[in-house]
């Protein structure tokens, strides 16, 4: 998966871009998201702190905002990008 390039931190832009299919998709997601501002170039403050994160941080983050419980609860699967409660 070409995806799995981009886990690392600094890659938010890319990475979805390679979810999504191309860059101009992937920047009027995060526009929308408020984590860029109008000029498709700057991060804002969130976008910043998203951008800090690696996939797991962020995949963690949105389950843990999700169920409303710590992120630490949450065990982390690069290949589907997605996120289970441990056990």
């Amino acid at each position: 998966m070409a995806s799995q390039k981009f886990l690392g931190r600094g890659q938010l832009i890319n990475r979805l871009a390679v979810q999504v299919g191309d860059k101009a998709t992937a920047i009027a997601i995060l526009k929308k998201r408020g984590h860029l501002k109008a000029d498709g170039k700057t991060l804002t403050a969130l976008g910043q702190k998203r951008n800090a994160m690696t996939a797991e941080e962020r995949a963690k983050d949105r389950a843990s905002k999700k169920f409303n419980r710590p992120v630490s609860d949450f065990s982390y699967n690069p290949k589907t990008n997605s996120t289970r409660i441990k056990k």
